[in-house]
Parts: structure tokens; sequence; C-alpha cells
């Protein structure tokens, strides 16, 4: 005779049987959770904004104060030095309206002497450049006028595009160097920049040429 069987399930192992933990099962938020959380960030928000703010108000303050202590971001050395350039600057420009002002009225020697003071005292301003023509022109009338011719070669080039000095030229090549097709050129030039230089009253009695430039101006637009 066979021992009853006993079921698997009633079986005793001596051991704890596991169980699972219960399952949290979370209810939505209410609505006071909601609007508390809301208000939380907020008022983060708002303590952001004014920090800002605070940093702000605090840059405009220190740069209000820099002002307010006379900060200048130019130092003294480079104050000085504009004051020179600016010093000199005035000194050439005085000179070389004196040298035209004498050059209108005829008084050619002491023109001479004030654009070639510019020339030699001032070569690091562009303005000497227009003391050039000046001199040039002058010195046709009182000295040696290959040195102005050669002065005014030197000028066009520097000075390319001014019309006084290519129509000079011109005159001037035409006149002495009898090359009328290089003052052709030249005095092109002049008169498509300027046409007021195909006029001999307009050199005479608005730029003062003196009167051996003018002449010979003449005999290049009359071809004589």
């Amino acid at each position: 005779m066979q021992a009853p069987v006993t079921p698997a399930g009633s079986v005793s192992t001596g051991e704890t049987p596991l169980q699972r933990p219960p399952v949290a099962i979370s209810s939505p938020p209410s609505a006071a959770t909601t609007t508390r959380r809301r208000l939380l960030v907020s008022a983060g928000g708002l303590l952001l904004a004014a920090a800002a703010g605070n940093n702000n108000a605090a840059s405009r303050g220190a740069a209000a104060a820099a002002v307010d202590l006379g900060y200048d971001p130019v130092t003294e050395a480079e104050r000085a030095a504009s004051a020179a350039v600016s010093q000199r600057v005035g000194e050439a420009v005085r000179l070389l309206e004196a040298g035209r002002e004498l050059q209108a009225r005829g008084e050619f020697a002491g023109a001479l002497a004030s654009f070639t003071a510019v020339v030699s005292g001032y070569k690091e301003l562009a303005l000497s450049e227009y003391a050039r023509v000046g001199r040039a022109l002058v010195l046709y009338e009182i000295g040696d006028r290959d040195e102005s011719i050669t002065e005014m070669e030197d000028v066009s080039v520097a000075l390319k595009g001014y019309p006084e000095i290519h129509a000079a030229l011109a005159a001037a090549l035409y006149a002495d160097k009898h090359a009328p097709l290089l003052a052709e050129f030249q005095f092109n030039i002049a008169t498509l920049l300027d046409p007021h230089y195909s006029d001999l009253a307009y050199v005479r009695d608005t730029k003062h040429w003196p009167p051996s430039l003018v002449a010979s101006l003449k005999n290049f637009i009359t071809l004589t």
C-alpha cells in the first residue's frame, strides 16, 4: 500500500514566503498644491530679476562714480602730443595763407619765402604739398623756370587730380619745353576736372597766377 502523496503547495519548507511590496498609487496633485508650486516658481523668477536689476544699478553707479571722479581715457602725454600737432598745423596754415595773400598782391619774393617755409618746415603735413604748388608758380615768375617745372611735375604726381597744377604744368611745358603733346595731356586733365582753367581771367584774377605764367597759358590756348 502506497503512502499518501502530499500536495506540493502544502509542503512546508521552513522558510517564510516572499511578499511583493505594496504598490503606492499616487493621486493627482490637488489644486492647492499646483497653486503653491506656481507661486514658488514666480517668486524665484522675481528674485532673479531683482538680483539682475541690482547688478545693473551697481554698474551704472560705478560708471557715474567714475565720471564724478573726472575719469578721462586720454592720457596727459596723448593730450600734449595732440596739442603739439594742432599747433604745428595752425602755424603751417597761417604761413600758407600768408603766401597766397602775398602772391595775390604781386609780392612774389615774400610769397616764395612763405611757401618755402611750409615746404621745408612742415614736410610731415599733407598741406605742404599745396605750398609746393604756390612755390612752383612763384618760382616761374622770379626764380629758375627749370626748377619751377620740375616742382610742377613732382607735385602733379603727388597731387594727381589737382587741376591747378595740371593747368600750370601745361602752360610751362608748351611755352618753355616746347612739348605740345605733353602740354595737351596735362591741360585735358585740368579742364576735365575744372573747366575754369581755360579762362585766362579766372587764373589771373581768381587764382592770382603770376603774369608770366598767365602769358604762357595764353600762348598755349591760342597756339601762338
